[in-house]
């Protein structure tokens, strides 16, 4: 089991990086021998459709963790970002890739649907300004999550949401 919790988060790691790597070389990073890595995965698509279960996994479980609908909106939020922040550094490869299966897209499309349901509750509670263009909220946070993971590794999870949080409520305006 660490052998593949290894190989998994080495390939997520070495594919984010160069989407070309062998299942050699990301056997040889994550110290175990490619026959092991073969004897799991039949083909370099059945190990990439492992990582990706492994991410789509991790995301389900921030969500969850983050108790969107019951926490507080702000403490939901900030618990959220920090654990999506996580997922992201420990699971850089890209969904998109995977959305042509079924599955994987019902499964992505139903975390899509809980996180708008609690951006509407922020917005309803007042965290969140009123009138702005529909998924507005949800795009830009997105993208404030992936760009505070690659950007500034050097920050823990908690203090990159910290980063977020503030960005995506006060903006960056001097006021």
């Amino acid at each position: 089991m660490r052998n593949l919790e290894a190989v998994l988060a080495t390939g997520a790691r070495m594919l984010a990086a160069d989407p070309g790597a062998s299942i050699a070389s990301i056997a040889a990073e994550a110290g175990v021998d490619r026959r092991t890595v073969y004897r799991r995965f039949a083909s370099r698509e059945d190990l990439l459709a492992a990582i990706y279960e492994a991410r789509l996994t991790a995301i389900e479980s921030a969500i969850e963790d983050a108790r969107l609908r019951e926490a507080p909106v702000a403490v939901a939020l900030h618990r959220y970002v920090e654990n999506i922040i996580a997922v992201n550094r420990a699971w850089p490869v890209d969904l998109a890739r995977m959305l042509a299966d079924d599955d994987v897209r019902a499964r992505r499309d139903a975390s899509v649907r809980e996180v708008d349901a609690f951006l509407e509750r922020a917005t309803e509670e007042g965290l969140l300004r009123d009138g702005l263009p529909e998924g507005w909220a949800g795009a830009l946070l997105v993208q404030l999550m992936h760009l505070v993971s690659r950007q500034l590794p050097e920050l823990s999870p908690a203090r990159a949401a910290d980063v977020v949080v503030d960005t995506l409520l006060n903006g960056l305006g001097a006021s």
